[in-house]
């Protein structure tokens, strides 16, 4: 068994928490100055040489992945009624995209950071947060397909679709609000969504009131 040098281990989890102390100072300079944060500013938010950042990071890519993958563990803590639904349908949709737009409102510039240094042809098992929403969802809604004894397939198709929908209408609505106020976009999302998700048990013959209680899939 090959031993493992203490020094060096230690090394690397300074590494480690040299890198996690940048996210975050990243984080607090995308709050402070918008998706175009410079990677001086970011540098001068952790108190450091912009040629010091770079020695915990591969480059620009890197340390846009690492704010990725920060973000998306952000999101995932926030969205908890999103993995674990209660009520009918209509408040579990309701919850989810109320606490989601909460979310993006809280943190818009975060999220159009994110956008522009993670587009929508983000390679597979590049960290995304809209990654991180969908494909919880589509195990979901394979759950839900699943014990209603329909083909579970199109669960991928529709959590993508959907998530991809919300964010695009909520960055609009971000950038141009208008006389829509937040508790009337999360109304009109909520509302396409179940017209969606009904279309689509409906085709395979179940029909749900979305004012009654629904248990999760392994209660059905």
């Amino acid at each position: 068994m090959t031993k493992v040098d203490g020094r060096a281990a230690r090394w690397a989890g300074q590494q480690e928490r040299r890198r996690a102390e940048f996210v975050d100072a990243a984080l607090e300079a995308i709050a402070e100055h918008g998706p175009d944060v410079s990677t001086e500013q970011i540098a001068e938010r952790a108190g450091v040489a912009r040629t010091r950042l770079y020695r915990h990071f591969d480059g620009a890519a890197d340390l846009q992945r690492a704010i990725a993958e920060r973000a998306a563990e952000l999101v995932t803590a926030e969205l908890a009624p999103l993995w674990h639904p209660e009520g009918s349908p209509n408040e579990m949709i309701a919850t989810v995209i109320a606490t989601h737009l909460r979310w993006l409102t809280e943190h818009a510039h975060l999220h159009r950071y994110l956008v522009r240094a993670l587009p929508s042809s983000t390679p597979e098992g590049r960290p995304d947060v809209r990654g991180a929403i969908a494909r919880h969802l589509s195990g979901l809604f394979t759950g839900y397909l699943t014990a209603f004894g329909l083909d579970p397939a199109p669960a991928d198709t529709i959590a993508f679709g959907l998530v991809g929908y919300v964010e695009s209408a909520t960055t609009r609505w971000l950038d141009h609000p208008g006389a829509l106020s937040l508790e009337q976009l999360t109304a009109q999302l909520s509302g396409t969504i179940w017209a969606m998700l009904d279309h689509t048990l409906k085709q395979g013959g179940v029909e749900l009131d979305p004012d009654r209680p629904l248990p999760l899939p392994e209660g059905l």
